[in-house]
């Protein structure tokens, strides 16, 4: 509805979508940590094939499994972002002065997570992320606990505790 209200005014207008310029005030860590663990599990079944024969099943494995590797690493950056961006700002920036370095380095890390197969790049990468979601929960007024994911690669996540 609001694309035909629109195009009536401009008609080089093809589509907009947003999360969260509006702003709406819904922010939450859990989606990059998610995405964080699964490039972790992308690496982990990469490693896993590394004596594999080539065959061309194994080939194609790979080529999926990096992809989707790439795709879950960039998906950390724009979760981060969109939370660095929209709602770090303010006393929010002002009480937590570490909060760009950190955001910076998530985005350095998922990149690193992109380029190459080192998993200890993907561990890190889920650190800097709890440690995110750590800072993020703590400008909420609200408090955190580790857990152990319940699925591969099992790894320790931030979760609010509620």
């Amino acid at each position: 509805m609001l694309h035909t209200l629109l195009s009536k005014f401009d008609t080089s207008l093809d589509s907009a979508s947003a999360h969260c310029d509006i702003p709406c005030g819904i922010y939450d860590p859990q989606p990059a940590l998610y995405h964080a663990l699964s490039t972790v599990r992308q690496m982990d079944i990469l490693i896993g094939l590394k004596d594999k024969e080539l065959d061309v099943h194994t080939v194609m494995q790979i080529t999926r499994n990096s992809t989707e590797k790439e795709k879950q690493a960039e998906k950390v950056k724009a979760e981060i972002r969109i939370i660095w961006g929209d709602f770090i700002k303010g006393d929010n920036l002002k009480n937590n002065p570490g909060a760009h370095d950190l955001a910076h380095n998530i985005m350095l890390k998922a990149s690193a997570c992109k380029q190459d197969l080192h998993r200890e790049d993907g561990l890190a990468l889920v650190e800097l992320v709890n440690d995110f979601a750590e800072m993020f929960w703590k400008m909420k007024g609200v408090r955190t606990k580790r857990v152990v994911a319940p699925y591969a690669p099992a790894l320790e996540v931030v979760y609010p505790d509620l």
